[in-house]
């Protein structure tokens, strides 16, 4: 199996190829990562900026070097002792792609046609691409509006282009009615991604053969699976993949919800690590502020909030995958869409998640006692036929109504604590227990000891270090309330979730420039769909959003409170990726974040990293340079590559996990455990430290053995006792004070481990 000891994501583009990832090669083997871990390379959309509207699966993408730059790449990876990771999409493809434009020209006699989810009873392919002005034109065999092209059907020529139109396999319609009325499958809701039917095996093989050769040849060693839920048979799907390729490294996209498990019969290494995510942030948080921050957001109801948040999508966004479902059960719609509202995960993968798909049922009968016989129907009809039509479209479509209701909609209206609104993450779950972290970190040693962890992806809302700033506040409730209701007072938003996301994202991302703010902010006002959105933009409101940075930056108590949490917010930083760094696990590190990355959202965080200021600060530290913690983030750059090369180098030291407990007036400001010979010591809620006197007499009894600091190369000072919770062994017991005195983490290796 060829598990990497870590990754490094890189979004590849036309901005950066195949070429300028070679070129950073060795800073990544320096830096002490165990392999890269790319965005999708397969031919996509020109000029696509992430890869995942793929056109041709056969080919590497032309516009990051093609097949050349491609193995060029995979020979300097191995010749630098690197793996080479790659993102698939299974689930889509653009529709600008050679298979869709035949089904177009040929209807259901393509060779294609069954290689997308169509519903051919409906008639003609409705495609929703019309403005208010229909001009179509012919040019050649083709029918021409604007920019979109689209092929005339043999035998159809001659006419007007109305006429010509008429005579087609398809039917171009005004957007608007593509969420109503679109008869084809998509990703989530965005027309020009049609879903591809990798349930079939010529389909498969089609869509995966150029893949699953670069993984027989042996350079592609590892396969990040994008978006699993879209599929008819995940399992199946996953099955086929770990068939061709048994010696990968698989790891799915799964975002699971807290106390959900991956389904035991995949045969993958585990997810792309948002479950570690959220349990990370969380232990850095502190739970006794959520009183203070539920009263500032004026205390909503996060449930009621979450389902009208997915109401709005099954009533407006996604109307038409309601009704390809409803018409398969009689009068069923309004059931069938009152059972996605009440999904408590994405998807529950039957019959192995029943126990989901029965807790649904159960809360639309309490809910809805009027539904309950249609509930009812279709209930027996999922139970009966788990991979039957039904229950198969419920299951694909539940997953789309989760992301968009929820993770795309309520994480922008339900804003009481922006940190907890993450991919996977639960907002009205305020922090996470020392002890509850570490029984969740055991668990995935001994669950999928190889699956990925993250904190920061290409997806995530805010990055790792805008969410460490950000838990900061969690120590400072009513200062922060105070400030925000004092700052909404001279320059407010006029809409109070937005406001108060705002004043978050301002002092989280501090400093950040006006138009970068700007951007942010419209973007978070349209996905809320509250006062605006992106069909219909309010002008009035959005021009109010887009004075307000340059406002709110002018404000000096703003940034006064900004840089009273900037140390606080480093000392997180720190300790939540050195705890992902040797946490059980496989650690990524996203691009960039390896120095303090104060991202946003996408397109916020596929900005183009600056490797040169990487490559001259991190030959500081191999040179032996011990950085202060300051804004060049060199502190955390030595915490990157020492853990990282440790990791790569002394894979041993890795296993096992248990927690460890100080002791003391300040214990529960620390986080600290053991692998088999390693110690790993965080600091938590270092506000609240500081002004009740620092660690004083705090002490963390280490397993046996002598221990050296992997960060400063310090020998551990303490004296030797027999400590009970060491089972009578000699076993060195120092002051957490002296541990720390350099940095608010440490890294201590047995010496002679």
């Amino acid at each position: 199996m060829s598990v990497p000891s870590s990754t490094y994501r890189l979004q590849l583009r036309p901005g950066f190829t195949f070429a300028d990832a070679r070129n950073q090669v060795g800073y990544l083997r320096k830096l002490g990562v165990g392999a890269l871990y790319a965005s999708p390379v397969l031919d996509a959309t020109p000029g696509s900026a992430h890869g995942y509207d793929v056109v041709d699966p056969a080919r590497a993408r032309p516009e990051l070097g093609g097949e050349p730059g491609r193995q060029a790449l995979a020979r300097e990876l191995r010749e630098a002792g690197l793996g080479f990771v790659v993102d698939i999409v299974p689930n889509h493809m653009a529709v600008p792609n050679p298979w869709w434009l035949d089904v177009l020209r040929h209807g259901q006699s393509s060779a294609y046609a069954s290689y997308f989810d169509i519903d051919w009873s409906r008639g003609r392919i409705l495609l929703p691409v019309l403005g208010d002005d229909v001009e179509l034109k012919i040019e050649g065999s083709e029918l021409v509006y604007y920019q979109h092209r689209f092929p005339i059907a043999p035998g159809t020529e001659g006419g007007t282009p109305d006429e010509v139109h008429a005579r087609q396999h398809y039917e171009l319609v005004h957007w608007r009615r593509g969420n109503t009325e679109l008869n084809y499958r998509r990703f989530f809701d965005i027309t020009s991604l049609a879903a591809v039917r990798v349930e079939l095996p010529e389909v498969f093989q089609a869509t995966h053969g150029e893949v699953l050769r670069w993984v027989a040849a042996g350079e592609v060693t590892g396969l990040r699976v994008d978006h699993p839920d879209g599929l008819a048979d995940p399992g199946g799907y996953l099955r086929a993949v770990r068939s061709a390729a048994p010696d990968a490294w698989l790891v799915v996209e799964k975002i699971l919800h807290p106390g959900e498990d991956l389904p035991q019969s995949w045969p993958v290494d585990g997810t792309t690590g948002y479950d570690a995510l959220r349990e990370i942030t969380g232990v850095f948080l502190d739970p006794a502020a959520a009183p203070r921050f539920s009263l500032l957001a004026g205390s909503p109801d996060y449930h009621a909030v979450e389902e009208d948040a997915r109401r709005l999508v099954t009533d407006t966004i996604l109307v038409a995958e309601m009704r390809r479902i409803g018409a398969l059960v009689p009068d069923g719609a309004e059931a069938v869409a009152e059972l996605m509202i009440a999904f408590p995960v994405y998807r529950s993968y039957l019959p192995e998640g029943s126990a989901h798909w029965a807790l649904a049922v159960e809360r639309v009968k309490v809910k809805r006692p009027d539904l309950a016989s249609t509930v009812d129907l279709v209930d027996r009809l999922v139970r009966g036929e788990p991979h039957g039509e039904v229950a198969t479209r419920i299951q694909q479509t539940s997953g789309m109504v989760v992301a968009k209701g929820t993770e795309d909609t309520a994480f922008y209206r339900y804003t009481r604590f922006a940190a907890l609104n993450e991919v996977g993450g639960s907002p009205d779950h305020f922090g996470l227990g020392v002890a509850e972290f570490h029984d969740l970190a055991a668990a995935r040693e001994a669950g999928h000891p190889a699956t990925m962890t993250t904190l920061t992806t290409h997806d995530t809302k805010r990055s790792e270090d805008v969410r460490a700033r950000l838990a900061v506040l969690s120590e400072l409730p009513d200062e922060f309330a105070d400030a925000v209701e004092r700052w909404t007072e001279k320059c407010g938003i006029d809409e109070p979730a937005l406001n108060l996301l705002a004043w978050q994202t301002l002092v989280g991302a501090w400093p950040i420039s006006a138009e970068r703010l700007r951007e942010y902010l419209l973007k978070a006002a349209r996905e809320a769909k509250i006062r605006t959105t992106w069909t219909e933009p309010d002008e009035e409101f959005e021009a109010e959003i887009a004075a307000w940075p340059a406002r709110a930056l002018d404000e000096p108590d703003v940034a006064a409170f900004a840089e009273r949490i900037k140390a606080a917010g480093w000392s997180n930083a720190l300790g939540q990726k050195l705890i992902q760094l040797t946490a059980p696990g496989v650690p990524d590190v996203y691009q960039g974040t390896e120095l303090w990355d104060l991202s946003l959202v996408d397109p916020d965080n596929r900005r183009p990293v600056d490797y040169g200021v990487r490559r001259e600060l991190l030959e500081k530290i191999l040179g032996g340079e011990l950085p202060e913690i300051d804004d060049t983030g060199t502190a955390k750059l030595l915490v990157v590559h020492k853990a990282l090369t440790l990791r790569r180098e002394r894979p041993e030291l890795f296993r096992g996990y248990r927690p460890l407990h100080a002791e003391g007036p300040a214990a529960a400001h620390a986080v600290a455990f053991a692998r088999a010979g390693l110690v790993t010591v965080a600091t938590r809620l270092p506000v609240r430290l500081a002004s009740t006197g620092g660690w004083r007499d705090t002490v963390l009894p280490l397993p046996p053995g002598t221990w050296t600091d992997a960060l400063t190369g310090s020998a551990v000072r303490g004296s030797l006792t027999a400590h009970k919770g060491m089972r009578g062994s000699l076993t060195a017991v120092p002051r957490v004070g002296e541990l720390l005195t350099r940095y608010p983490v440490a890294l201590l290796v047995r010496d002679g481990a």
